[in-house]
């Protein structure tokens, strides 16, 4: 057989095989880039085609191209522009209730290991998420971490157990509560890089969020004094889910691909985590920040005068008020697993 021949009848194999190929829509509102998306693409999605030798296909979209983050749960249980892609709870607070559990504990596990062995452990044993899941047309093929919180503040030697006469600006209305609690003035502002200005001009002196979106923004710039430890998790959990109905059509052993992809995948969150985070704040120094991370005491003295259990239980008895009448004991079969971790 002559050469042209050979290579054309390759060719057609590829063209063949590649039209074949089952195709998954994914959507995600961040950039493709950083420490979460660059490992859903390099390691989940190619540990999902190399589990299905090929028979899957995902088509990536980044940076909101199909929903922005508000609006991505419900595009991906509508199923018409996406078939999967990142859900955070945060943003979906009314339709995942129970998964705003997390945030309301200021401290977590001290490594990403561990924050890791936690998700999988709520997830595997409590089917509750589950079902809020299912409820809403969505089913969880993995989790993923984001950096812990980080206090970004214009005062050196701030005194994190008493905030009086600050004003700061934070997302999570948990997170609202316990500054709050700490003595502390706390405003709400888009997120945009006008918070760096505010902390420049003095209108802030802090600001709490994940550590990678102040660093987004530079907030460090304006606000030189980082402080951050792991045990500032922030309960901030990425949701890969999938359209239950798209999900039902795959077949068996498409599915069981996925879920050895997941597995593969799951094994690196952990190390991926606490190496991009030595290498963020490294960078941040670099550059003139003063970052450290915070001595026990600074964070036990945060978690005391946050009053977390209360802000819970007022939390708690809102839930009760909308008709959720078993959230009390989810939020303490989830405190079981935290403490099964430390």
């Amino acid at each position: 057989m002559k050469l042209k021949a050979i290579f054309a009848l390759i060719l057609f194999g590829l063209m063949s095989s590649a039209q074949s190929a089952i195709v998954l829509r994914y959507t995600d509102h961040e950039p493709l880039g950083n420490m979460r998306t660059k490992t859903i693409k390099n390691v989940f999605f190619q540990a999902i085609a190399e589990e299905s030798q090929g028979r899957l296909r995902i088509e990536d979209h980044w940076n909101g191209e199909l929903a922005v983050s508000y609006d991505a749960l419900k595009t991906i249980a509508d199923g018409q522009k996406a078939d999967m892609g990142i859900v955070v709870p945060e943003y979906t607070a009314e339709q995942l209730p129970l998964h705003q559990i997390f945030k309301s504990f200021p401290l977590g596990p001290d490594s990403g290991s561990k924050q890791v062995q936690f998700f999988h452990n709520v997830f595997s044993r409590m089917p509750q998420f589950s079902q809020e899941l299912a409820d809403n047309n969505l089913l969880n093929l993995q989790f993923f971490l984001g950096y812990p919180a980080a206090f970004f503040s214009t005062v050196p030697n701030l005194n994190y157990g008493n905030l009086q006469n600050t004003t700061w600006r934070t997302a999570s209305f948990w997170h609202q509560a316990f500054l709050e609690n700490a003595g502390a003035s706390v405003v709400k502002m888009p997120w945009n890089t006008q918070i760096t200005e505010a902390l420049r001009d003095g209108r802030l002196n802090g600001l709490l969020v994940n550590l990678d979106s102040g660093d987004d923004i530079q907030a460090w710039q304006a606000a030189k004094e980082v402080r951050v430890s792991q045990r500032l998790w922030l309960g901030h959990v990425y949701l890969l889910v999938i359209n239950k109905q798209r999900w039902e059509s795959l077949a068996k052993e498409d599915q069981q691909a996925i879920h050895r992809a997941a597995k593969r995948t799951e094994k690196m969150l952990g190390i991926t985590l606490d190496s991009s985070l030595k290498e963020m704040m490294s960078r941040m120094n670099q550059h003139g920040a003063h970052a450290r991370i915070m001595t026990p005491g600074e964070l036990e003295s945060g978690q005391n005068i946050s009053q977390y259990q209360a802000v819970q239980a007022d939390w708690v008895a809102s839930q009760k008020v909308r008709g959720s009448s078993n959230t009390e004991d989810i939020l303490n079969a989830v405190r079981d697993q935290l403490k099964s971790v430390e």
